[in-house]
């Protein structure tokens, strides 16, 4: 009688604890049903009410939503402890429940088999002890059966929020992965950068550097700072003590009052120019060469009008040619070139034109002798022939005048 009481008591104790595990399980299962249905409704109110204004401060949104997710994820965790707290409880109360009623079995089983009851009551106590024991495994059994299944439900929480928890950590890890790229990109090209500035300062000092070297090197290349006299030794020659003394061949033998090929004679005295002297001969030598370039360029523009003015005289002393007519003058005309003081002078000029290819005459009169071009026939044709002899370079006159030959 007393081990039924004990077993019913333990069996009361597995079933009550049970239930009591599932009723446990079945509140979380719909606590974690319910939650994502009130943080949407919470959002969907949240929405409703923060839609109008358009100034609305996403920062502040995404606060919030990472502070209710937490708060969210706070409280599914703290009821999986919970749960898994409660399922640690129920299974160390049921092995002491389990390990009681077999240390009292056993116990039982020991005292009857040492007592010396008739066989008709060790049957009977027999048979209760077997039924007992049935009955305990068979309620063992129902009570693994619960538990394996609340374990499995729990078990499957567990899963799903360690699987929640390594998506966020593997979000979490890829953002960090991120933000160390970013990082270090952004040393890297800081690195290229600071690189960059260190070479255009390296290549800035060794142009400096550089510089300084040419300047150095000029400065042993250039003439003397004040004017030397240098007398004339065996061997000696202007190119020579040019080069000996870093200065100009021309200013050296201008400063002399000499040509660069004068030969120097021994024991002769030389002044060797200073750099200012150099620089002015330099600049007088450069100034000379430009008014010859530019005297060069007015000669041939001269003669080059020259040429044009002559070959447009001589153009219209052809077509005046053609165009003369008997009826246009009677007799010839000539050119007067010149007024010579006596015939020597004029047979002079007449030898000078004769030269530039014009026929030429002499003519004494009581003023003196004339040199005339031609004769031409028709006045049209003497001032053809007049304008052709002005514009001619090679006699070189302006003061020509048409007269009537006879």
């Amino acid at each position: 009688m007393n081990f039924s009481r004990q077993a019913l008591l333990g069996i009361g104790m597995i079933i009550g604890g049970s239930v009591m595990l599932y009723a446990m399980v079945q509140q979380i299962g719909d606590n974690s049903q319910t939650a994502p249905t009130s943080a949407m409704v919470e959002s969907s109110s949240t929405e409703q009410t923060t839609q109008p204004p358009l100034t609305t401060d996403i920062e502040t949104e995404k606060r919030i939503l990472a502070q209710k997710q937490k708060e969210r994820a706070a409280r599914v965790a703290e009821q999986e402890r919970r749960a898994q707290q409660f399922l640690i409880e129920q299974e160390a109360a049921e092995a002491e429940a389990l390990a009681k009623a077999r240390a009292e079995s056993q116990q039982y089983i020991t005292n009857t088999t040492a007592a010396d009851d008739s066989d008709s009551a060790a049957a009977k106590k027999k048979d209760d002890t077997a039924s007992a024991t049935a009955s305990l495994e068979g309620t063992e059994s129902s009570e693994s059966a619960d538990s394996n299944t609340a374990q499995a439900a729990a078990a499957e929480k567990l899963k799903t929020a360690q699987q929640q928890e390594a998506k966020r950590q593997a979000a979490l890890k890829e953002k960090q992965a991120a933000k160390e790229l970013a990082q270090r990109q952004q040393q890297a090209e800081q690195a290229k950068r600071q690189a960059e500035a260190e070479r255009q300062a390296a290549e800035q000092a060794a142009a400096k550097k550089q510089a300084a070297e040419k300047a150095a090197e000029a400065a042993k290349k250039e003439p003397p700072k004040s004017p030397t006299d240098y007398e004339v030794k065996r061997g000696d020659g202007l190119i020579k003590l040019a080069r000996q003394y870093n200065v100009p061949v021309e200013a050296l033998a201008q400063a002399n009052n000499m040509s660069p090929s004068t030969s120097l004679q021994l024991g002769q005295t030389l002044t060797i120019p200073s750099r200012k002297q150099v620089q002015r001969l330099e600049r007088e030598a450069a100034a000379a060469e430009k008014a010859r370039e530019a005297q060069r360029k007015k000669e041939e523009a001269l003669a080059k009008k020259s040429a044009e003015a002559k070959r447009d005289a001589q153009q219209k002393l052809r077509d005046a040619r053609q165009q003369v007519k008997e009826t246009d003058a009677k007799g010839s005309f000539g050119v007067q070139v010149a007024l010579a003081n006596d015939q020597a002078k004029a047979d002079e000029l007449a030898k000078k034109f004769q030269a530039a290819g014009y026929q030429v005459k002499t003519s004494p009169t009581s003023r003196g002798v004339r040199v005339i071009v031609g004769p031409e026939r028709g006045k049209v044709a003497a001032l053809a022939l007049k304008d052709k002899i002005n514009s001619d370079p090679k006699v070189n006159t302006t003061s020509a005048w048409v007269l009537y030959w006879r």
